[in-house]
């Protein structure tokens, strides 16, 4: 089996990641003068195009007194492949320590992979259309990076990269007046994000011991074992003394020494 359970929400992270950069984009209406008379923060939602265009052809009824609002943006997650081009070798490691807590938590290294997301835009206007798009564009050359707290038990944070692949434009608008007209920007991108596996967690060493041998290889050879452990510069527990006590509550922040015992076998 390939071990027990964990999620990490890597990917539910990036996907949350890659919507937040829309939520805050506005549609704007002006008088003859300049002048704002409205404003209105875009609702942006989950979803494939095609439930919004339906919901948008669809006539009010008892349940839904009105059609859907316009404009809109949708986005949604249309694939995930591995990129081996961002590939570390598998066997490295990095470690975190944990402060107040005593331990180690270790990890192997992620694994990369490229998420595939689809943002569109549905106005009822082409200068609707046109105004948000222009709040997107400038901000990815093709690229716009994000940073992401993928592990928080880790401290592990990473920068992701979102890329604009391509912009496509459709208007299906047939001349029908009984019909609603839609004007579908549609954006993909692509996201170079990770995956992670699990964590294992482990004790802080607070003691090294190391075996020497001494003398001439042929005769007088002694052997020695050498142990080395954290040793206090400042009374930790406020006793009055600097001793073994104090030595037992160093971390690896403090600025500490060594105490170094030798003993000939």
């Amino acid at each position: 089996m390939l071990g027990p359970h964990f999620y990490n929400e890597a990917i539910r992270k990036t996907v949350i990641g890659f919507g937040t950069l829309f939520n805050n984009i506005e549609h704007r209406k002006y008088d003859n003068t300049g002048a704002v008379i409205e404003a209105e923060k875009v609702p942006l939602a989950y979803g494939p195009q095609n439930k919004f265009l339906t919901r948008l052809e669809q006539n009010p009824t008892v349940d839904k007194k009105v059609a859907i609002t316009l404009p809109r943006l949708y986005f949604e997650m249309s694939g995930i492949t591995y990129d081996s081009s961002r590939k570390i070798a598998p066997t490295q490691k990095y470690k975190t320590i944990i402060q107040g807590e005593d331990e180690v938590r270790i990890q192997y290294v992620p694994v990369p992979y490229n998420m595939e997301f689809e943002l569109g835009i549905i106005a009822k206007s082409q200068d609707t259309g046109l105004q948000i798009l222009e709040q997107i564009l400038p901000y990815f050359q093709p690229n716009f990076n994000i940073t992401l707290n993928m592990i928080p038990d880790m401290n592990e944070k990473k920068d992701v990269s979102i890329i604009l692949n391509s912009i496509n434009y459709a208007d299906d608008w047939d001349d029908n007046f009984l019909d609603r007209r839609s004007i579908v920007w549609t954006l993909m991108f692509t996201a170079k994000s990770f995956i992670y596996g699990p964590f294992n967690k482990s004790d802080v060493i607070k003691k090294a011991i190391v075996y020497e041998s001494i003398g001439d290889k042929n005769q007088s050879k002694r052997a020695t074992k050498l142990t080395y452990s954290p040793k206090a510069k400042e009374d930790k527990n406020q006793d009055g003394v600097i001793d073994a006590a104090d030595d037992a509550l160093v971390i690896s922040t403090d600025d500490f020494g060594f105490n170094e015992g030798i003993e000939l076998l």
